[in-house]
C-alpha cells in the first residue's frame, strides 16, 4: 500500500511507550515515538534504560532505577488520557515487576502490547536472565497481545515449560529442552502454548499454502496482504525473477492466535498474515516499530486482527522506504521508522510493481472476474465452471473443437476488439500530446504502429471465418465497446498523462496474464490445455510471447503488442512524483472503471453469441 489509514478524529489517541532509549535513533522509544507520529497518534514515554548503541550494535546499557520508572508512568497517566500502552526493553527483574505492579488495574490495560525485548539483533543481551521468568509470569498475563520474534518466543516458551515442569517435579518429569521454532507449524504450536501471541518468521509461499490446506493446523484465516495478491492469482506480477517459481517466493509470516476468541471447534482462532520478504539489511528497530504500530491500531479502536494487519503493513513499508544511516557501516540498517512518506515506496526486487499491486488490490474482485472472462473466451469453458477461486487454478477443461456458439463468440470478440483498437490508438496519440520529450513521443508512436500491426491479426483471424475487411469495418460498435473506448478518450482529454497511463494499463495486464498462464498450462506434461487446432492459438502465443511479457515485466508501460517501453512508466511516475492520497484515490477509481469496462467488453462477446 502507498498510504496507511490514519486517525480521522479531531484528537489523536495518546499512547504510552515504556522502553529503553536508543542513542542511534533506530529502535527503542525513538522508533516508537516516530511510529506514533507517522500513524497520527500522540506519543508519551517512560524510559527504562539508557543505551549507547548505533547501527553496529549496543555498546553499553544503563538501567533506570525502578522507582523512577514508576514515577514516569504515574506522571503520564495522571495527566494524559492514554488509550493504549506498549512495553519494550525492560532491562532487569526489578523494572519488570515494577512496571507490572504499576499497570495492574488500569483502564488502558485492555490495549497493552508487550514486546518482550530480550536480545538485540546484534546479539547484545537487553534483558537479564533472571528477569525472563518475571516477564513471563507477571507482565505477559496482563497483555492484550505479545510480539516476540522467533528467538524471544523460544526463550519465553522454554521458561513457560520450565515453570510447568517445576510444578510436576514430584512426578519425576525431566527438564524440558528449549523448543525449536523453524516452521509455520512450529509457530502455530508455540503461539497457542504460550498463550496465543504473535510470532514472526520467514518461509516460502508454497509452505504457507501447504500449511493452510492442513486441517490439523486449524488455521482460521490466511491474509495474503496487500502486495502479494496471491488471492487475485496475478501470476504476471511474480515474473520479476523468472528463475524463481511462484511457490518458492520468499515471504514473511506473522501468526496471531487469539486465545479468548475461539472458533466452533473450541480452538483459539489463528490468523496467518503473509507479505513478500524484502531482501534488505534495514531491519534494526523492526520489532519496536511493529509493536508500536500495533498499539496505534488498538488505540484507535481497531479489532486485534485489523491492528496486526496495520502493524505488519506499516513495518513492511518502513523497511522498503529505509535508508543506510551509518557512515562507517554501509550495510547496516537505516532508520526504519523515520519515513512517514510511505508513498515513496520504491520498486524492489521482491516487489517490483508496488503501484500496480496497489491498484489491483483496490479492485481485486473485478480484476479476477476480468481474467475469468478472458479465460472462458480462449477455452470455451462454461460459466458454471467458474467458482470463487480464479479459474486458472480451478478449471481443468480441455480445449475442444470449436462449437458454432463458441466460434461465433470468438468472432464477435475479434470484430469488436478490432474496433476498440482504434480508441486505443487515439488514446496513445493523446498521450503523446501530453508528453514533453522525444522518448515519450517515440514510445507513443511505436505503440500506435504496433496497434496497426495488431489490427492486421484481427483481419486475418476474421478472414478465417469468412469476414472480409469491408464487413469488418462496417461492424456496428457494441455498447460495451463504445462505453470502454469513450471512457479512455475522456480520461485522455480531461486528465493528465499519469491518469491516461493508468487507464491503458488495465488492458495490458489482463491480456498478459491470460496469455502467460494459458501458454504455461499448455506446455505442462499431460495438461488439460491444448493449443493444437485451437483457433485462438496465435492470440495466446502473441500475448504470452517473450516480447509482450518483457514489456509488462520491464515497466508495466508497453500498452500494446510488441512494444518495448523506454522506461518503467507507471512505477516511475509514482516514484518521481508521489501521488497525494486524493490523487491515488483518483487513479484507483480510473483503474476500477477500466477493469470493469474491460470485463463487460469480454462478457459482451459471450452474450452477443
Amino acid at each position: 500500500m502507498y498510504f496507511l489509514p490514519v486517525h480521522s478524529g479531531d484528537n489523536p489517541p495518546a499512547i504510552l511507550t515504556i522502553a529503553g532509549s536508543d542513542s542511534g535513533g533506530g529502535a527503542g522509544i525513538q522508533a516508537d515515538l516516530k511510529t506514533f507520529t507517522a500513524l497520527a497518534c500522540y506519543g508519551t514515554s517512560a524510559v527504562t534504560a539508557i543505551t549507547a548503541q548505533n547501527t553496529k550494535g549496543v555498546q553499553a546499557v544503563y538501567p533506570i532505577p525502578p522507582e523512577f520508572v514508576k514515577e514516569q508512568i504515574r506522571s503520564v497517566l495522571d495527566d494524559i488520557n492514554v488509550t493504549a500502552i506498549k512495553t519494550g526493553m525492560l532491562a532487569n527483574q526489578s523494572v519488570v515487576r515494577t512496571v507490572a505492579d504499576t499497570l495492574k488495574g488500569l483502564p488502558s490495560l485492555s490495549s497493552l502490547v508487550v514486546d518482550p525485548v530480550c536480545v538485540s539483533t546484534s546479539g547484545h543481551t537487553l534483558l537479564e536472565h533472571d528477569a525472563i521468568d518475571a516477564l513471563a509470569s507477571e507482565l505477559l498475563p496482563l497483555a492484550a497481545v505479545v510480539t516476540p520474534n522467533t528467538r524471544e518466543a523460544t526463550l519465553l516458551l522454554h521458561q513457560h515449560r520450565l515453570r510447568r515442569a517445576a510444578g510436576r517435579k514430584r512426578s519425576g518429569t525431566g527438564i524440558p529442552s528449549p523448543p525449536e521454532i523453524d516452521s509455520i507449524e512450529d509457530m502455530l504450536h508455540a503461539s497457542r502454548e504460550a498463550g496465543g501471541h504473535l510470532a514472526r518468521g520467514r518461509t516460502r509461499l508454497a509452505d504457507v499454502e501447504a500449511a493452510a490446506a492442513r486441517e490439523a493446523l486449524e488455521i482460521h484465516r490466511v491474509v495474503f496482504d496487500g502486495m502479494l495478491l496471491r488471492d487475485a492469482n496475478m501470476e504476471i506480477l511474480f515474473q520479476a525473477a523468472p528463475a524463481t517459481a511462484v511457490g518458492d517466493v520468499p515471504v514473511v509470516v506473522d501468526v496471531l492466535c487469539e486465545g479468548g476468541d475461539r472458533d466452533e471447534r473450541g480452538t483459539g482462532k489463528c490468523t496467518v498474515f503473509v507479505r513478500p520478504f524484502l531482501d534488505s539489511g534495514s531491519t534494526h528497530g523492526t520489532g519496536c516499530t511493529l509493536s508500536a504500530a500495533l498499539a496505534c491500531g488498538l488505540a484507535r479502536g481497531e479489532p486485534l486482527v485489523e491492528a496486526v494487519k496495520l502493524a505488519t503493513m506499516y513495518t513492511h513499508e518502513c523497511i522498503a522506504a529505509s535508508f543506510p544511516a551509518s557512515i562507517t557501516n554501509p550495510l547496516a540498517v537505516g532508520d526504519v521508522a523515520s519515513s512517514s512518506e510511505l508513498e515513496r515506496h520504491r520498486p524492489m526486487r521482491s516487489d517490483p510493481y508496488p503501484l500496480v499491486r496497489t491498484l489491483i488490490g483496490s479492485n481485486a474482485e473485478c480484476v479476477e472476474a476480468l481474467c475469468s472472462a478472458r479465460f472462458r473466451q480462449a477455452t470455451g469453458a462454461r460459466d458454471s465452471l467458474a467458482g470463487p477461486l480464479h479459474p486458472f487454478y480451478q478449471v481443468r477443461h480441455r480445449f475442444r473443437s470449436a462449437s458454432t456458439a463458441r466460434a461465433r463468440s470468438r468472432m464477435v470478440n475479434s470484430r469488436q476488439d478490432y474496433l476498440y483498437l482504434k480508441y486505443f490508438a487515439r488514446a496513445n496519440g493523446l498521450l503523446a500530446s501530453k508528453s514533453s520529450d522525444y522518448s515519450e513521443f517515440g514510445a507513443a508512436a511505436e505503440t500506435i504502429l504496433s496497434v496497426v500491426k495488431e489490427s492486421r491479426m484481427h483481419v486475418l483471424f476474421s478472414a478465417q471465418w469468412g469476414v472480409d475487411l469491408t464487413q469488418l469495418e462496417s461492424t456496428p460498435e457494441s455498447s460495451a465497446c463504445t462505453a470502454y473506448g469513450a471512457y479512455i478518450m475522456d480520461i485522455g482529454i480531461r486528465g493528465d498523462a499519469a491518469s491516461l497511463l493508468v487507464a491503458l494499463a488495465a488492458c495490458l495486464l489482463g491480456y498478459g496474464e491470460v496469455g502467460l498462464w494459458l501458454q504455461r498450462e499448455a506446455n505442462r506434461p499431460e495438461s488439460w490445455a491444448r493449443l493444437e487446432n485451437n483457433p485462438y492459438r496465435k492470440w495466446i502465443e502473441d500475448y504470452s510471447g517473450e516480447r509482450y511479457q518483457a514489456a509488462v515485466k520491464v515497466g508495466i508501460g508497453g500498452y500494446s503488442m510488441m512494444v518495448m517501453p523506454s522506461s518503467e512508466r507507471i512505477e516511475a511516475l509514482a516514484l518521481d512524483d508521489p501521488p497525494s492520497p486524493k490523487r491515488l484515490a483518483h487513479w484507483k477509481n480510473i483503474w476500477e472503471r477500466c477493469t470493469c469496462l474491460e470485463k463487460q467488453f469480454w462478457d459482451m462477446a459471450m452474450a452477443m453469441s
